[in-house]
């Protein structure tokens, strides 16, 4: 794979003359339309085929794959155009392999989404995941389980193969997490074991393979209670044969004061889990001054004492596949910055003639553009190049998993690059 950075005056026509790829891969693989036209400053992911089949009558995917000794969830992976549907018509060109294709590393790859996606986004990504989180379960007022209309997500993630996890949040009715359902639970043991049985029997039955817990912003006093809990949801979930995981804030010592931070021991909760998954996310947030959602260095920092807390065969890291759209000058308790997908920021950078930058030591794009109000916005969000460095990041500290918030924006660099990296586990085909 190669990642191509755009300059003044080239087209997509230009370019897949330059490296002999098509126009229909080319345009796929980085989000555009065939007639696009390129922004200075952006990334392309650019992948030359070394063997290509023309799809003949009769043909299915599962044939083809086993024409080639691969799975057809490779395939799916090797061509995005296909939006993750093993369809295939008569005269199509499918990409076997490309040049220098050479994946050394595994990863198993978590992702989560909201019930209300649409089944064509979630089926584009499908093939490039290990898990699959529906977000969310919660905790009522009375301490039971409010349940998200997920059946339908979770009957398109076991068409591929891929593993569902349940989500279990303080996220109430009204959309806040709760520091109050939290200490519900830890305050009143018969309601925290009706809690661990309702969720342990439900698992089991609806065919789940874990527990995702994301308990955020936990009063500090009742940080152990929080391991407590975890330590025995895990005793009644791993003798049936399902995970626990849980989410953890971006720390980076012990001590960090703030309230999302205070609740959350890195040793405690790692010893008491299966699997953690690092949020190292929204350090530019929708209330916050522009910068990258995820700097390099800042997720660096957080990897690094996550290490001094645990092995980092049990972690996941946390990538986003969004940004933010700051109107300037950002004013402290103002309206917040809505976030967009990487491909809706190239398409403001287009629409606006704004050339795209790169941070190189938050490892993000960014630029600016005046609105037709004549107002300056400052936009950072993701591309190739810096999932990129994530993803090398993870590899280089010996991280066992990805984990990305989330699949609800179009961003098909993302899972190009991932897989033009790395392995991806998909648990049926290893069993």
């Amino acid at each position: 794979m190669i990642i191509h950075i755009v300059s003044a005056g080239e087209t997509l026509t230009h370019i897949t003359n330059e490296y002999g790829v098509s126009i229909e891969d080319l345009a796929a693989d980085n989000g555009l339309e065939i007639n696009s036209q390129l922004v200075v400053g952006q990334a392309l992911v650019i992948q030359i085929p070394e063997e290509v089949y023309t799809v003949q009558r009769g043909d299915t995917l599962t044939s083809v794959a086993r024409r080639y000794n691969t799975t057809a969830i490779q395939l799916l992976r090797n061509n995005f155009k296909l939006g993750g549907m093993p369809r295939l018509i008569n005269g199509d060109r499918i990409n076997i392999h490309y040049q220098g294709e050479q994946r050394d590393k595994s990863f198993a790859v978590n992702s989560y989404a909201y019930p209300y996606i649409s089944s064509a986004l979630l089926r584009s990504q499908m093939p490039y995941l290990s898990y699959f989180t529906p977000f969310t379960y919660g905790v009522s007022a009375t301490g039971g389980m409010i349940y998200p209309n997920d059946e339908e997500m979770r009957r398109i993630a076991d068409e591929y193969g891929v593993r569902t996890l349940l989500h279990l949040s303080t996220l109430t009715e009204s959309g806040g997490f709760s520091s109050e359902r939290a200490s519900l639970v830890f305050e009143n043991p018969d309601i925290a074991d009706r809690l661990i049985d309702e969720i342990a029997t439900y698992t089991e039955e609806q065919g789940f393979a874990g527990v995702d817990v994301d308990f955020e912003f936990i009063n500090p006093e009742e940080k152990y209670d929080y391991i407590r809990f975890l330590q025995e949801l895990r005793l009644s979930l791993n003798p049936k044969g399902l995970e626990l995981f849980s989410a953890l804030a971006p720390k980076t010592s012990d001590n960090q004061p703030g309230v999302l931070y205070e609740g959350h021991d890195y040793s405690g909760i790692a010893a008491a889990v299966n699997y953690v998954l690092l949020m190292t996310y929204e350090w530019g947030y929708t209330y916050g001054p522009p910068m990258a959602v995820a700097p390099l260095n800042a997720v660096a920092r957080v990897v690094d004492y996550a290490k001094t807390r645990m092995t980092s065969s049990k972690m996941f890291l946390g990538i986003p596949t969004y940004g933010y759209d700051w109107t300037l000058p950002y004013v402290k308790g103002g309206s917040g910055a809505p976030s967009i997908s990487p491909v809706e920021a190239v398409n403001l950078a287009r629409r606006y003639g704004a050339d795209i930058m790169y941070d190189e030591d938050a490892q993000a794009p960014w630029f600016r553009y005046a609105d037709d109000d004549g107002r300056l916005h400052e936009v950072w969000f993701e591309d190739a190049r810096s999932i990129s460095a994530k993803l090398k990041l993870a590899e280089q500290s010996g991280i066992y998993g990805i984990g990305y918030w989330n699949s609800m924006r179009e961003f098909p660099q993302n899972w190009v690059t991932l897989n033009a990296e790395y392995d991806i586990i998909n648990f049926s085909l290893t069993q």
